[in-house]
C-alpha cells in the first residue's frame, strides 16, 4: 500500500514537471484576424524553430537542485558544528549536521524544481518572442 501512495504522488508530481510555459498572446488585430487555432500553430513553429536554433527550453532545474543541496549541507555541517561544540562532539556534530542539511537542501531543492514556476530560459523567450513578433502578434508574457 506504501509503494502505491508513493507512485502515485510521483506520478502528479512528474505531471507538474513536465508542463511547460507557453507564451500569452495581446488579442490584438491580427491575432483576432487569425484565431486561437492558427495563433497555437503558430506558437508551435516558434517554439520548433527556437529549438533548431540550439535555444533549448529547459529552465536549469537540475542545476538548482544541486546547488540547494550544497547550500543545504555547507549549513548544516556548520550548524552540526555549533551543536557538536557545545555537547564537545564537533567532529561527529558537523557530520551529522552536514548529512541532514545535505538532505534538507536536496529535498527543498527538489520541491521548488517540481513546484515551482517551470520558465524557460531566456534565450529560449526571447526566440519565440521575436519570432511571434515577426508573425504580428504581441507578446505580453509566459505562463
Amino acid at each position: 500500500m506504501r509503494h502505491r501512495g508513493l507512485s502515485i504522488v510521483g506520478g502528479l508530481l512528474l505531471l507538474t514537471a513536465c508542463s511547460s510555459a507557453h507564451p500569452i498572446l495581446y488579442p490584438n488585430s491580427h491575432m483576432q484576424s487569425v484565431g486561437k487555432e492558427a495563433a497555437g500553430q503558430d506558437i508551435e513553429d516558434c517554439k520548433k524553430l527556437a529549438e533548431s536554433a540550439g535555444a533549448e527550453e529547459g529552465s536549469g532545474k537540475a542545476g538548482r537542485v544541486a546547488t540547494g543541496t550544497a547550500v543545504g549541507a555547507g549549513a548544516g555541517a556548520a550548524a552540526g558544528a555549533v551543536g557538536g561544540a557545545i555537547s564537545g562532539a564537533v567532529g561527529r556534530g558537523s557530520m551529522i549536521g552536514a548529512a541532514s542539511g545535505a538532505v534538507w537542501g536536496l529535498l527543498t531543492g527538489l520541491y521548488y524544481a517540481i513546484a515551482g514556476p517551470s520558465q524557460p530560459n531566456q534565450a529560449y523567450t526571447n526566440f519565440v518572442n521575436r519570432c511571434l513578433q515577426e508573425k504580428g502578434y504581441e507578446v505580453t508574457g509566459w505562463q
